[in-house]
């Protein structure tokens, strides 16, 4: 994949440095077990910003400009809130930024921003799974040898955060239906849409699990469905999510939603220790099989030939 405005610079020491259009950013990442390449004194020259979870003894700083571009580089888990210190060595970055991305026909625009959770509002490693689901909408799409046309292919995108597979899928003209928990989140994903130049997506703030509930029960069905999980979340009602006590009745229903012919499915899973294997027999299981089978580790390999495992993932379709 090559990815213009993406690049994973290097990466170890639970650290990765990546390159996001024309910033550099150092932030935490629990599977990189091994060694930084680049000397740390390179790191803290090249980075924009880096995020640090201060200690339990740390006073919070309220402007970071004036830190000491020095930080702690032990793991810490990497859904602690923490603050990002912009490098006093370096022209200031803005708050927000734009990214792009292109593989072929398809192109999006993604806005980008620093978070108190370390992200950024996109995972560059789900850029596989956008041209998975834009070829698989395409072919859906593609005129029939009849002379009437093909129905419209209908997506579900559940946990779908800033949008980027929404996106994608928009781009090859199916009908999209977006569902997050988090309203700010689905108001960032609908500026994506704006700046991507397209329209049309339907926006839910609700709970995936009770989201697929009612849509069961409603007789709804759809051509795709993607899942994009967290190991565990909250519904913008307080619902529980725990991904490995839920993930089995998630998928139970999405097999009853989806289509029994023109199809697909992508089920990506972050969790560490739950394997591609793992992903495959329970979409198959629950869902049934698929003509076009993929799946595996999503990875990203840094400048010096270090492969970065960030999660694994399962793609069925037609």
């Amino acid at each position: 994949m090559n990815w213009t405005d993406y690049e994973l610079l290097d990466s170890g020491g639970f650290e990765k440095l990546e390159r996001f259009g024309p910033y550099i950013i150092a932030r935490p990442e629990p599977q990189a077990i091994w060694n930084k390449s680049l000397p740390e004194k390179e790191w803290q020259a090249r980075a924009d910003a880096y995020f640090h979870v201060p200690k339990k003894t740390e006073t919070k700083k309220t402007d970071t400009r004036d830190t000491k571009y020095t930080r702690d580089t032990k793991y810490t888990k990497s859904e602690e809130r923490g603050e990002w210190v912009l490098n006093p060595q370096k022209p200031q970055m803005p708050p927000q930024w734009y990214i792009h991305y292109q593989s072929g026909e398809l192109k999006i625009r993604l806005r980008l921003g620093l978070t108190s959770f370390k992200h950024l509002g996109v995972f560059p490693e789900q850029a596989e799974n956008w041209d998975f689901i834009y070829q698989q909408v395409r072919k859906m799409s593609s005129p029939p040898s009849s002379p009437s046309p093909p129905p419209l292919c209908r997506v579900l995108n559940l946990f779908a955060y800033t949008g980027g597979a929404s996106l994608s899928a928009r781009s090859a003209g199916a009908d999209v239906t977006h569902i997050d928990s988090v309203k700010p989140v689905i108001t960032w994903a609908r500026e994506n849409m704006e700046a991507s130049g397209l329209d049309g997506i339907r926006w839910i703030v609700d709970d995936a699990l009770k989201f697929a509930r009612r849509e069961v029960k409603r007789g709804n069905t759809y051509n795709g469905i993607i899942l994009d999980p967290p190991s565990y979340g909250r519904g913008p009602e307080g619902e529980k999510w725990v991904l490995e006590e839920n993930i089995n009745e998630l998928l139970t229903y999405c097999g009853q939603l989806l289509e029994r012919e023109n199809r697909f499915i992508v089920l990506n899973l972050y969790s560490m220790g739950l394997s591609a294997t793992l992903a495959r027999t329970a979409v198959r299981q629950l869902t049934g099989t698929y003509k076009e089978e993929q799946f595996g580790e999503l990875f990203f390999t840094d400048s010096f030939d270090k492969s970065l495992p960030l999660g694994v993932f399962y793609r069925g379709g037609i």
